[in-house]
């Protein structure tokens, strides 16, 4: 036990460290106290929350010269970019030009001449009925009795049977190298149209569709398209879309330069003398006419593969864009320049008149006495060269006389044949000629045996291509489909059995403050619509 004494030292001990530990205590609370005075005397910083983006989800279009929203009817190329809103096809095309499901669930080509397509069950017209096997077999008919704009994609089907209510197969009076691609028009409903006369019906104005957006309204001012509450495969922004009807073209421009139209589209060379060059957005999308020079590669010098790749490298095909065609063409090389994935890779077919000159010397060319001149076979040879045009495209003419003086400049003696419309379709048939002038509107299709195949405008025959055009008709594999082409694009290079000039390109016009992701290519413009928005 403690004695008294000790007891007491302790006590005594406990008293310090209390009062030790309350004047520590003291002295924190004092520190504080001092520190939330002085952050009280600060001036307060009052925040405030930025006032949100006001985000409208109405959108107006326009169209000049409507004639019908029916898009089976309709040859308003506008009214055909918008009718992709209301309309879908069985297959699509995306961004790249490859061909995707869109109504179709699947599809196969079961023999040359044979496709089944396998409709998604889940898909609802506007007006509720679901899409069945009858609906594409009724549009597929109708086509075949129009002068639709979709008549060729059906010409060659010569039977159509229903297998199940979401299937069908179709059969072709021939092989079609990706006739998948003819499988983008769009499907209209066999109950909607029942008992009625397509063509005359009023109800071409109120059409249901399975796309994005309904029409709520028709009148002789205007169609308006509200989100079809039945269409489940994206969520949509976009509310409203209110497209105005004008007279013409000059009344569109002027729409959308006062603010009443979004977007417009156009191919017009002169657009900034009706719209100015401020005030708005500018998209350049590819457009498929596409002109070029056939070369005849049977001709006694242009069968010579560097004669023609001399020729690529002397004309100056910026220089004709810039003063034909106000720089609103682009330079394209190739028939799959237009954006297609299966493109492959480009070379270097720039104007460089050194270039071409050396290309020629190097290959045992002599320029002497004014002409390129080469011995063969113990014969001299000569470069002059034939350029058939057509007479009555004057814009084509003016082209060939810039191209002869480009080819003169580097010593190539060219003389111009203008054909009339006869003697042209003459040329074209005989393919007697030794370079044509010419142009098509390339196809959505990567087919290539319009231009490779058996009658080409280039009497170019080469066997490594015509084996690669046979295989990839039944390819499906994207990778080695690629390949294929890649190669075709090598040889193609190489030996330049045409030579790629120019191509149009479509001008997208969109309001400042349209927002989202606009078009995607020459195919459908509209493809994002569903996320755009103004602020």
């Amino acid at each position: 036990m403690y004695d008294n004494k000790a007891r007491g030292d302790i006590l005594k001990i406990n008293i310090v460290k209390y009062i030790f530990i309350l004047f520590v205590i003291g002295i924190i609370g004092f520190v504080v106290f001092k520190l939330n005075e002085e952050k009280n005397n600060e001036p307060v910083e009052i925040v405030q929350n930025e006032p949100e983006e006001e985000i409208i989800k109405e959108i107006n279009l326009g169209v000049a010269q409507y004639d019908s929203i029916n898009p089976l009817l309709s040859n308003n190329k506008q009214v055909q970019e918008l009718a992709k809103i209301i309309f879908e096809p069985m297959l699509q095309i995306n961004s790249e030009y490859k061909i995707e499901k869109c109504l179709a669930k699947d599809w196969a080509k079961t023999s040359e001449t044979q496709y089944i397509i396998k409709l998604d069950n889940e898909i609802k017209w506007s007006d509720g009925n679901k899409l069945t096997a009858d609906d594409v077999i009724f549009t597929i008919q109708t086509i075949k009795n129009l002068n639709s704009i979709y008549s060729d994609n059906v010409k060659n089907i010569v039977g159509v049977n229903k297998i199940d209510e979401n299937t069908i197969r179709i059969n072709l009076d021939q092989q079609i190298p990706f006739f998948e691609y003819n499988l983008i028009f769009p499907i209209l409903s066999v109950k909607y149209f029942a008992g009625q006369d397509f063509v005359n019906t009023e109800k071409n104005n109120m059409i249901v569709g399975t796309g994005k957006y309904k029409i709520i309204e028709n009148s002789a001012e205007k169609i308006v398209l509200e989100k079809n509450e039945n269409y489940k495969r994206e969520e949509l922004t976009t509310e409203k879309i209110t497209i105005n009807k004008y007279a013409n073209l000059g009344e569109l421009y002027n729409a959308f330069k006062l603010g009443k139209v979004d977007l417009i589209t156009t191919n017009n060379i002169g657009i900034e003398n009706y719209i100015g060059t401020i005030g708005y957005n500018k998209t350049e999308i590819n457009g498929r006419e596409y002109d070029f020079l056939a070369i005849n590669t049977q001709s006694d010098i242009l069968s010579n593969k560097e004669v023609r790749q001399a020729i690529a490298r002397a004309i100056n095909r910026d220089n004709i864009i810039s003063q034909v065609y106000n720089n609103k063409y682009k330079v394209q090389d190739y028939f799959l320049d237009y954006g297609s994935w299966l493109q492959g890779e480009k070379a270097d077919f720039s104007y460089s008149p050194d270039t071409a000159i050396s290309i020629l010397q190097n290959n045992g060319w002599e320029y002497k006495y004014n002409i390129w001149q080469k011995k063969i076979n113990y014969r001299t040879k000569r470069i002059k060269i034939n350029l058939v045009v057509q007479a009555s495209n004057q814009t084509r003419i003016a082209i060939a006389e810039m191209i002869k003086t480009n080819l003169e400049e580097i010593g190539i003696d060219i003389n111009i044949i203008k054909a009339n419309d006869r003697q042209y379709e003459s040329y074209l048939t005989r393919k007697n000629y030794d370079m044509l002038l010419t142009g098509v509107t390339l196809s959505l299709s990567p087919n290539l045996q319009t231009f490779f195949g058996p009658g080409n405008l280039a009497n170019y025959n080469n066997e490594e291509i015509n084996s690669i055009l046979n295989e990839v008709q039944n390819i499906t594999k994207e990778d080695l489909l690629k390949e294929k082409y890649n190669r075709i694009r090598q040889i193609y290079n190489d030996e330049l059995p045409y030579i790629g000039l120019y191509s149009n390109y479509y001008e997208v016009a969109s309001n400042w403050t349209l927002k989202g992701s606009i078009p995607v290519n020459w195919y459908n413009i509209y493809d994002t619509i569903g996320s755009w928005y103004k602020n």
